[in-house]
């Protein structure tokens, strides 16, 4: 059986049509994938439960600390552990990334702060947060734990009270 031209050529035409389409579509994806990052990383649109939001420059300075104190091994990455630190009494502070998704998985951070009298505060990106804890995946929460003789004390101290000022 040998396919008749006059069949083969719509179905090509079909074809092609079909991949230009695919073809533009997936440029959209990546221009609307490319958006949302930006708007991530700016802080806008994010949602309003993720308060206090810390600003550009002081975003900066809390992914630099989190950085020396993953260094220091002064670091907790994570829901989980960052809600053990808690508990033990052992946090000096909370960082959470305000793009968790649902953001509901880390709204008992929080509380359990507020409860321990422990500064907390949200960053605009997971994968910024991940990035500066030293791991290779987003990261929706972390806690940088105290220790006696640390380096850091004075940088985290002056990051506290940064912290404290914005839940005024």
């Amino acid at each position: 059986f040998r396919p008749s031209s006059f069949l083969f050529k719509p179905c090509l035409r079909s074809l092609i049509h079909l991949g230009k389409t695919l073809a533009s579509l997936l440029l959209l994806l990546s221009h609307k994938e490319a958006s949302i990052r930006r708007t991530k990383m700016t802080g806008e649109a994010v949602n309003p439960k993720a308060y206090p939001l810390a600003d550009a420059q002081l975003t900066i300075t809390i992914l630099d600390l989190v950085q020396q104190a993953a260094n220091y091994k002064q670091l907790k990455k994570g829901a989980n552990e960052a809600t053990k630190t808690l508990n033990r009494g052992i946090s000096e502070f909370v960082v959470m990334a305000a793009d968790a998704e649902p953001l509901e998985i880390i709204l008992h951070l929080p509380l359990l702060a507020e409860d321990k009298n422990v500064p907390y505060v949200f960053v605009p990106s997971k994968q910024a947060l991940g990035r500066a804890t030293g791991v290779t995946r987003p990261v929706i929460a972390c806690s940088v734990t105290s220790n006696e003789g640390s380096q850091l004390r004075s940088q985290i101290q002056q990051l506290k009270d940064a912290i404290e000022k914005l839940l005024i």
